[in-house]
């Protein structure tokens, strides 16, 4: 990556702030000193910057995924037509066990910059392909060597997830504390570290609570999966709250059947909530219940999750999650929801990411004294010209190609629609180069229906909802 130690001046941009009391500001610049944003306004000068014509383009802040298995990269699209049971037996618990410390790493590596090639400049990689140290060691590389902000969400690995499991998190997670992010601050660290735990849905109540007092005595936050199609009917929030494993520190993914009175638990203990949409839709989880969270007063995050059944940009989730609420104001329903804008599912994706990682203070939003995380969108194309309604453009028109440059922590990664990288070529080769091995190791297992690219592989459903619990 290109890397200069100059301040830089972004001129002449439709800035989109993400900031309340800033707003959009038209023809205006934005000084970079350092890793911060230090002013936004009109005709600024630094006699040392290098200066970025930003004429005819958007600058906003990056974007935020709070949930993504990045490890799957290698197999894009692989389940465009499975479920959720399909995707758990055909990725989670039977392509990982082929997969090789090197292997996590590649699929990190390129999910991680495919995230950063589309504007997401954060990213919680929840990363449950840890089978080994060495496995956990590769992803911890790999988000390094991204160049990406990034948390590290530890999920341990295949054997973990055996259903419902009684095994406790698994212990390397306090070596990966102690041994690389004894400074797990993200004011002065790119990637930081919180405990994946898998939850009262895919682990007994007791393995939970021994889950939870891990993270406790590593002092990490939680992120985990919860209401997500039939499982979320067992009042999972209601049994975690009674066990006191509910709090501030935690973020709650998915939540679409979770019950009234659960919602309003985690928004009077201040948890976090991660909605996918796209990923809930295809895979038979329930509606998105973004709207059901802003009725209960709590502003949630979006994240992309699982690449292997949906894209992974935060243009596409943006556009689902509004489309999906629009569409269930004129429905019955048993729910009760607020109605979104635009404006509203920018915010989630960008600060109300932040404030979900507890970064809030630091990005999400481009105002002065915080991080210079931000994307410039060139708007000199016909899907965007003319311009006459920016935040409307971001969420309804943008897509990935016209992301024109990227910086992270004031450094640029992309400019000029490519990224700053000369290793491109390889990275993609060692992807291929993954998914072909663990193919290939994978062909004989019994439990996979015949593992195979090219759209016809239908792995076999974990198992019924009623039998899980």
């Amino acid at each position: 990556m290109t890397q200069t130690n100059r301040p830089t001046l972004i001129t002449g941009a439709t800035v989109v702030t993400g900031d309340a009391h800033l707003g959009v500001l038209e023809d205006a610049d934005v000084l970079i000193v350092g890793e911060d944003i230090a002013a936004i306004g009109r005709g600024l000068e630094h006699p040392d910057a290098e200066l970025v014509d930003a004429g005819g383009m958007i600058a906003m802040p990056g974007f935020v995924d709070t949930h993504r298995h990045t490890w799957e990269a290698p197999f894009h699209a692989i389940g465009a037509d499975w479920n959720t049971g399909q995707y758990l037996t055909g990725i989670h618990l039977g392509l990982s066990k082929y997969m090789r410390p090197e292997d996590t790493y590649n699929g990190i590596l390129i999910g991680a910059l495919d995230a950063l090639d589309s504007g997401i400049t954060t990213l919680l990689d929840w990363s449950h392909n840890m089978e080994t140290p060495e496995h956990a060691d590769a992803s911890v590389a790999a988000l390094r060597d991204a160049g990406l902000r990034a948390v590290l969400g530890h999920g341990g690995g295949y054997t973990m997830w055996t259903t419902p499991s009684e095994i406790p998190h698994t212990r390397d997670a306090v070596r990966i504390r102690s041994e690389y992010f004894s400074d797990n601050d993200p004011a002065r660290n790119l990637v930081t570290m919180a405990l994946a735990t898998r939850g009262p849905e895919y682990s007994s109540m007791a393995a939970s609570v021994q889950d939870w007092a891990l993270a406790a005595e590593l002092d990490l936050r939680v992120t985990t999966h919860l209401g997500a199609g039939e499982y979320g009917r067992a009042r999972p929030v209601a049994r975690m709250h009674e066990r006191g494993l509910t709090g501030p520190h935690v973020t709650y993914i998915h939540c679409n059947l979770l019950a009234e009175d659960e919602i309003d638990i985690i928004a009077d203990t201040g948890g976090t909530v991660s909605i996918a949409s796209d990923v809930e839709i295809e895979m038979h989880m329930g509606f998105p219940a973004a709207g059901r969270m802003v009725a209960h007063g709590i502003r949630p995050s979006l994240s992309l999750d699982v690449v292997v059944t949906t894209a992974g940009d935060m243009f596409g989730a943006m556009r689902t999650t509004l489309q999906i609420e629009r569409a269930l104001q004129y429905q019955p329903d048993e729910f009760r929801r607020a109605a979104l804008s635009t404006a509203d599912v920018f915010d989630f994706a960008t600060l109300q990411g932040a404030r979900t990682l507890g970064m809030d203070h630091l990005i999400g939003s481009l105002t002065p004294g915080k991080r210079a995380d931000l994307v410039l969108l060139d708007t000199r194309n016909l899907a965007l010209t003319p311009m006459n309604h920016p935040v409307g453009a971001i969420v309804q028109v943008a897509n990935p190609g016209h992301v024109d440059s990227v910086f992270v922590n004031g450094r640029a990664v992309k400019r000029g629609g490519r990224l700053l990288r000369d290793d491109l070529d390889r990275i993609r080769a060692e992807a291929v180069r993954t998914r072909d091995r663990v193919m290939e190791r994978s062909r004989d297992d019994p439990g996979l229906n015949g593992a195979r690219i090219g759209g016809a592989w239908m792995p076999p459903e974990l198992l019924a909802p009623e039998e899980f619990h």
